[in-house]
């Protein structure tokens, strides 16, 4: 008999986590997790790296090194047109992630509904559940012109029980980049039924073809309604210190800081310093690093088109979903699973099966996920494999 929680047995163990360790036994190129394969600024890590020898090592303060919030609140300010008070409206977190979870425990009560768009990010909905909140999904699906989601469908999620509805704009992994039409949509049926929004933007610089980010608490109305989550790690390409932050106004604050305390309490010191130390004088690497991804983003998705893929071009962020149907069909298989478990082994390459990211899995067992947050190298590497392993 198990012994894990009820609340966590629907999960199992995360995706990433699976495809990653089945590239590491195959030793394939790992496009699978969205990780970079090459490291941040210097200059962040020699701050970090001097904080540890001046002897910040013990505990930070629950919110956040005040350092780190003002660096923060410039940040919201100048990039997002979102002025906050770091003192009240900024909480720096263990990434997102904890930023998310903090958010669900510490300002929805069990019972209330909170809406998920789908395919989502797939701690939403072990957050969802740790809250014991009911969700409702809202399917973003292909159309013409890159991916959207029917405006009738998500009002007919609102409901009197809505408390909450999850945000993620550019959008893993569809890489939709929310219009203001659609954003104004979202803010108007929140403002109708007192709901709350939680905005997890961790992709927020991350654009292309002109797209560009607004976040929703910036629409009228929204400010006093929203939770705006974000992270140093895909911005700075330092998944790994996983220093995130909640933006809300003060009373929104009180919950999301009621649940860290008990989560992580607070953040290591000298990571708060580095991180600190970009957000004011790394900004450059915004412009080279979305240089660097809007070529990997052209290169595969190019290559994945001429292999027989679908390929559906990213706005934001740094995933390709790309539909598999031809590839399949030649090769004998059906489902992303099947392709996914099917390609580390036989191509050298590990790709995610979204399938994992929707509350009906058959939404999006016609789809593969491909990161392209990788060394050019490292790209060239997995669309040589590809093509050896594809090409009839």
């Amino acid at each position: 008999m198990t012994q894990t929680a009820a609340r966590f047995v629907p999960f199992g163990t995360t995706i990433f986590a699976t495809m990653t360790a089945l590239a590491n036994k195959h030793k394939a190129v790992n496009l699978a997790q969205g990780f970079p394969d090459f490291d941040g600024p210097d200059l962040g890590k020699q701050a970090a790296q001097q904080a540890i020898i001046d002897g910040v090592n013990q505990y930070a303060p629950l919110a956040g090194l005040p350092m780190l919030r003002e660096a923060i609140a410039r940040w919201s300010a100048d990039y997002n047109n979102l002025p906050c008070d770091p003192a009240t409206e900024i909480t720096v977190t263990n990434g997102c992630t904890e930023a998310i979870a903090a958010a669900f425990l510490g300002l929805v009560n069990p019972g209330e509904e909170v809406i998920l768009f789908e395919p989502f990010y797939d701690s939403y909905r072990a957050a969802v559940a740790m809250a014991g909140a009911i969700p409702k999904f809202v399917t973003i699906k292909p159309s013409s012109n890159g991916f959207t989601f029917d405006p009738e469908d998500l009002k007919a999620a609102f409901s009197e029980k809505t408390r909450a509805i999850l945000v993620n704009t550019p959008h893993n992994p569809t890489g939709m980049v929310m219009t203001d039409e659609q954003l104004t949509l979202i803010a108007d049926l929140c403002k109708k039924h007192n709901t709350i929004a939680f905005s997890d933007e961790v992709y927020e610089r991350l654009t292309f073809d002109g797209h560009t980010h607004r976040s929703i608490a910036t629409i009228e109305g929204m400010r006093d309604r929203t939770v705006v989550m974000s992270s140093l790690g895909k911005t700075f390409s330092l998944t790994g210190w996983k220093v995130g932050w909640a933006i809300a106004p003060p009373e929104l604050t009180a919950g999301i800081r009621a649940a860290h305390q008990f989560l992580t309490f607070s953040v290591p010191g000298p990571m708060q310093i580095g991180a600190a130390a970009l957000l004011d004088n790394a900004r450059d690497e915004v412009d080279r690093v979305s240089k660097h991804y809007t070529s990997t983003r052209r290169i595969l998705c190019e290559a994945l088109s001429e292999l027989g893929f679908k390929v559906h071009a990213p706005e934001g962020a740094y995933f390709i979903m790309a539909e598999h149907h031809h590839v399949s069909e030649r090769l004998g298989l059906k489902t992303d699973i099947d392709l996914c478990t099917w390609l580390p082994e036989h191509a050298g390459v590990a790709a995610i099966p979204p399938s994992a990211f929707y509350d009906n899995p058959v939404h999006g067992a016609g789809f593969v996920r491909f990161a392209f947050c990788k060394k050019m190298n490292t790209i060239d590497q997995a669309i040589d494999r590809l093509r050896l392993a594809l090409r009839t």
